[in-house]
């Protein structure tokens, strides 16, 4: 939880609002206060996206199927706002921590684990009823609330009735938490939520990533043709972890099955062990005073609940994304390991970005990922006649990695006409590009803008790595953008030149520096990538 900033609108809707609770590359999630005094979590769709029609439609499906999911172990909606900008919606406000920072601490006691996997397949049960699959199960969507685990962020499930709006090339969900037939191009069904329900439950149970940690082609390559990491688990309980996570969907059980199976006696509330972890929650502020006291809402807010309409003016590039299917890495590779996988069963890593765990309403997006996109400068765009932040927007999963020597993942699209450049100095890094006289003129504004991500996801809270549970897939830190045709040579420096960047000694390891040609806020195309690496 953090303390509303200038920028951040008073109100939104009927709800006032009391603080930050996370981040996402759709936008933010606040707490809020509706007038009867009933705190709700109100996720509001940034403005300058707003207009975007893949975002905006993706946005309306979520509330779609929020609304359509009321049960006892969800956040339920409470109202939205979809005819006018701001677009937004709220739904309940779970006190809790979640699993993903529970484990942080160590694995769950057995009878804890037994529990939990009795709530969350009831909770899938119920889910499934109402026609919706959830796609993006995972340590992170779940919080331990005092009255039971409830499952949140729908931001990528869908209905039977609603259209595919993940990406061509793209698998939603997260690896090492998304079934295999979905990593080789199916269609996520029920069974899938139950996979994922089994590896979320067999990182409860040991404290570790499911299936490794490494690099995303290597956990999905474990994924497909490996074992669930479920050492030293009470064996009735690894049983039932491996039946969920069965390679043929047709061979897991439903969620009443495992409900069935775990046959518990004893209600997981009603468990020292579970009632313990509460004391992980952040306390939330209940009224207005209460939060300004703690610091959490500025004494005078400086904007209103609908905020600044924004108009990006950046002329369109002429390039165009190529993309690969993470079902191209399933393979084997000549000398019979998996891609991406240059040790003996991986090394524990983590994922991607800068990310708020815990975000309550969604901020999964196609693919997942809870990053944030830090600062942007965009050469042309304006707000009322003043040149202000343009941000691009982290829409999908961020495949292309550095492991040490070259750089691995999806296909880069080349720009001949671009120099760049990537030079580590001690505790700084020299970030450069400009145009290559070789190759004749650009045409202004051609706009282009770095990103530096850490190996492993950091904690926002501590700056730090998250003990490992996720591949980096995320934007990491973000550059102000440079219009290379007018400005010339842009010349960077990490960490002073990108945002909320840690100091590389936080993370050793492989560095990802990437530099994206910048048409809108969610659309760009990644023109080079480089990498270095810190000892």
């Amino acid at each position: 939880m953090e303390a509303l900033r200038g920028q951040d609108p008073a109100v939104i809707g009927e709800f006032t609002l009391l603080a930050r609770l996370g981040a996402g590359g759709m936008g933010r999630v606040y707490l809020g206060r509706s007038p009867g005094g009933t705190r709700a979590a109100v996720k509001v769709i940034r403005e300058d996206i707003a207009e975007e029609p893949g975002a905006l439609a993706r946005f309306r499906r979520e509330v779609a199927t929020v609304r359509a999911v009321r049960s006892p172990f969800t956040a339920n909606l409470i109202s939205a706002s979809l005819d006018a900008s701001p677009y937004w919606l709220a739904t309940e406000y779970v006190p809790g921590p979640t699993l993903l920072r529970a484990l942080r601490d160590g694995p769950l006691a057995p009878e804890a684990c037994r529990g939990l996997l009795a709530a969350l397949a009831e909770g899938l049960a119920a889910v499934h009823a109402q026609g919706v699959v959830h796609r993006d199960l995972k340590p992170h969507n779940v919080i331990l609330a005092p009255n039971g685990p409830r499952l949140i962020d729908f931001g990528i499930a869908r209905t039977a009735d609603q259209t595919q709006l993940t990406r061509t090339g793209q698998a939603p969900g997260t690896p090492g938490y998304t079934a295999p037939e979905v990593l080789l191009g199916a269609e996520a069904g029920p069974a899938a939520d139950v996979f994922a329900l089994g590896a979320t439950l067999a990182a409860a149970a040991t404290g570790r990533a499911p299936y490794g940690g490494g690099e995303w082609p290597a956990v999905s390559y474990r994924v497909v043709h490996g074992e669930v990491d479920v050492a030293d688990v009470d064996p009735w309980l690894a049983a039932l972890i491996r039946a969920c996570v069965a390679r043929e969907p047709a061979d897991r059980p439903t969620p009443a099955d495992v409900v069935r199976r775990c046959a518990v006696s004893r209600s997981l509330t009603d468990l020292p062990t579970y009632r313990a972890l509460q004391a992980l929650a952040e306390q939330a502020p209940h009224d207005l005073p209460t939060a300004t006291a703690a610091g959490l809402v500025p004494p005078t807010p400086t904007t209103t609940g609908r905020g600044r309409r924004r108009q990006i003016t950046a002329a369109a590039l002429a390039v165009t994304a190529l993309t690969t299917t993470v079902a191209l890495w399933l393979g084997t590779r000549d000398d019979g390991t998996a891609p991406g996988d240059d040790t003996a069963g991986g090394t524990q890593a983590n994922g991607g970005g800068t990310t708020s765990s815990g975000v309550q309403g969604g901020e999964g997006g196609d693919g997942g990922e809870e990053a944030t996109a830090s600062g942007v400068r965009g050469g042309g765009e304006e707000v009322d006649g003043d040149e202000t932040p343009t941000r691009i927007v982290e829409t999908n999963p961020v495949r292309d990695y550095w492991d040490g020597s070259r750089c691995v993942g999806e296909d880069t699209q080349t720009e001949a006409r671009l120099l760049f450049d990537v030079a580590r100095d001690g505790n700084e890094v020299s970030v450069s590009f400009g145009h290559n006289d070789d190759f004749g003129s650009l045409e202004p504004p051609f706009l282009v803008t770095a990103t530096v991500k850490p190996p492993h996801d950091i904690d926002p809270g501590t700056g730090r790595p998250i003990e490992g549970l996720f591949p980096n897939m995320g934007f990491g830190y973000v550059s102000d953008a440079w219009d290379v045709a007018t400005d010339g040579h842009a010349q960077l420096t990490y960490p002073d030149d990108f945002p909320e960047a840690i100091p590389l000694t936080n993370d050793p390891g492989a560095w990802t520096v990437l530099f994206y040609a910048v048409e809108g806020p969610q659309n760009y195309v990644r023109i080079a990538c480089s990498g270095f690496t810190v000892e």
